[in-house]
């Protein structure tokens, strides 16, 4: 699974990925992070044309604060545009915690493990929040 890794999570999601390397999972799934600079997307891009981009490329998007308010916040767009076939936007619920917590890292690891596995589960509930 490709995740789309907002841009002010980069350095989140390298510490994320490092994590799932050593516990060995990428033996067994395919998971890969993407920042906006390795898919030429704006980093000034509204969050319609995130969500849209995600989805058009079967990518999850991982983020801890797009906005919620405005045309073209993050949940707007979801309430308008999601399907039941729609891949579902991750939030980190306190994304400081993953840079300096191990234990909530570890936590956040498991859970992106637990929504990889059982996608098909999740496809269409708009948000999930982790850990």
């Amino acid at each position: 699974m490709n995740f789309l890794v907002d841009h002010n999570l980069e350095g989140h999601a390298l510490l994320l990925a490092g994590r799932i390397t050593a516990l060995g999972w990428l033996d067994l799934l395919s998971i890969r992070f993407f920042t906006f600079a390795e898919i030429e997307l704006p980093i000034a891009s509204d969050d319609r044309i995130v969500w849209r981009f995600a989805q058009a490329n079967q990518m999850i998007l991982l983020t801890a604060n797009r906005s919620m308010k405005g045309d073209n916040s993050l949940e707007q767009v979801m309430r308008e545009e999601n399907t039941s076939l729609a891949l579902p936007v991750v939030t980190i619920g306190d994304s400081d915690r993953v840079l300096n917590d191990p234990d909530y890292r570890n936590r956040c690891v498991d859970r992106l493990i637990e929504i990889v596995f059982d996608l098909e589960d999740y496809r269409g509930s708009m948000r999930l929040f982790i850990p």
